[in-house]
C-alpha cells in the first residue's frame, strides 16, 4: 500500500508535509500551464501529453508559489525546509520513490541543481504590478 504524504514527510524528516503536497500540486499546475501554452501555439488542437522536465517543473513551482503567497513565497517555502531548486528535486525524487510521481529513464536529480536563486526569484525580481494590469 502506498504511503501518504504525511507519513512520507515524517519518515524522511527533511521537509514538511505541506512542502511535499505543494510540489505534488505544482506538478498538476505546471502540466496544465504547459498544455494551455501548447494548445495556443497549435491553434487550439489538443496537445499530445509529454514529459515535464525538471526545469519546467521548478519554473511552474516558482510561478505557483508567487501566485499563492506573493512576496512571502520564499519565507513559506523556507519554513517547509525548501530553500533551493535542489530541494524541489529532492522532494520530486522522494515522491517518485513512493510512487506519487514518475520519472523517465534519463531524468536525474541533478536536473534540479542551481536552476534559480530563491532570493533573486522571490524577492529581488518580485513584480508588484497586479496580475490584472500586466
Amino acid at each position: 500500500m502506498k504511503k501518504g504524504i504525511e507519513e512520507i514527510a515524517k519518515d524522511d524528516g527533511r521537509y514538511d508535509a505541506a512542502g511535499l503536497k505543494f510540489v505534488f500540486d505544482g506538478l498538476g499546475h505546471t502540466i496544465q500551464k504547459i498544455r494551455q501554452q501548447e494548445q495556443a501555439e497549435t491553434s487550439g488542437e489538443e496537445p499530445v501529453p509529454r514529459h515535464i522536465s525538471g526545469q519546467e517543473l521548478a519554473e511552474g513551482l516558482a510561478e505557483l508559489a508567487v501566485e499563492r503567497w506573493g512576496r512571502l513565497a520564499r519565507l513559506v517555502l523556507n519554513l517547509w525546509g525548501i530553500s533551493t531548486t535542489r530541494d524541489l528535486g529532492e522532494i520530486v525524487w522522494l515522491m517518485i520513490r513512493h510512487e506519487w510521481m514518475s520519472a523517465q529513464p534519463d531524468d536525474r536529480i541533478e536536473d534540479f541543481d542551481n536552476l534559480f536563486d530563491f532570493e533573486q526569484r522571490f524577492e529581488k525580481e518580485f513584480d508588484f504590478t497586479p496580475k490584472s494590469l500586466r
